[in-house]
């Protein structure tokens, strides 16, 4: 028997355990009856139907990728130009850019969130559904602009000194040469802030408030009126969407380089 076995075991169970929730809510959304048992007694697909099916939930959905989808657009938006500045100024001032960049995510989101109800409160746009776009886009800017920082790290600098002998000026260079580089890491940044957006709640909720429901505000709004297997099928369409959505990355893009894995020639 391999000697490994006994890792293999641990991480098995592990991972049995850090699915088990998911398991229980997958269950608990194919109960017959509108109850949260487990094992769930009958069987049906009606409360996964609803979410598209009842107005109040299609609504949210399509508020929540409405607003992800916008919100993931601003992030890279401002994203890529910091990570290019910081690429093309090695210097140490330069990191302080980046340390902005990346201070909304450091930060806890209830300081984020009560900073930005402040700001639109103060300017009297509270509750306008594009406000949480803004603050999402704001909040989540430091993942795609790690995913990119990285991308361009992976450029031969050669590469560029060949092409500014040649004649290319920093317009020609970023079109031609450097953006399809870095290309699958902009989509993999898009689409981390995609999946967080979805699904996040606070900052969502001290922006809009009840003016704008997304999936996350629907289904606090909707445990005041006691538990269904429509949230459950909820929650798990959303681990669907994450899943597919992190598939694509590994499966197009350098997952393990965008989690901060390093190939033996970029140690050297």
């Amino acid at each position: 028997m391999s000697a490994h076995w006994p890792k293999r075991l641990f991480l098995s169970a592990l991972a049995v355990f850090l699915a088990l929730p998911i398991i229980v809510i997958a269950g608990v959304a194919l109960n017959e009856k509108k109850t949260l048992a487990f094992p769930p007694e009958g069987f049906s697909l009606g409360w996964y139907a609803q979410v598209f099916t009842d107005e109040g939930w299609r609504a949210a959905l399509v508020h929540s990728v409405l607003v992800a989808t916008a919100a993931a657009a601003i992030s890279v938006s401002i994203a890529v130009p910091i990570a290019w500045f910081l690429w093309r100024r090695v210097a140490p001032w330069a990191r302080i850019v980046e340390v902005l960049g990346l201070a909304p995510f450091i930060l806890p989101p209830v300081i984020t969130a009560l900073g930005a109800l402040s700001f639109w409160a103060t300017t009297g746009f509270y509750g306008q559904p594009w406000t949480v776009v803004i603050s999402h886009g704001i909040f989540f800017v430091s993942l795609p602009l790690v995913t990119v920082t990285l991308g361009f790290a992976t450029i031969d600098r050669e590469i560029i000194e060949a092409g500014m002998t040649m004649g290319a000026d920093d317009r020609t260079l970023l079109k031609t040469v450097v953006f399809p580089l870095v290309r699958p890491y902009i989509i993999s940044g898009f689409a981390f802030a995609f999946v967080l957006s979805l699904n996040e709640y606070i900052v969502a909720y001290m922006t809009v408030g009840f003016t704008l429901e997304t999936i996350p505000i629907k289904i606090f709004n909707a445990l005041r009126y006691g538990y269904t297997p429509t949230m459950a099928s909820v929650s798990v369409f959303f681990v669907l969407v994450a899943v597919v959505v992190f598939g694509l990355v590994a499966r197009f893009g350098d997952l393990p380089k965008l989690l901060g894995a390093w190939s033996e020639g970029d140690k050297g």
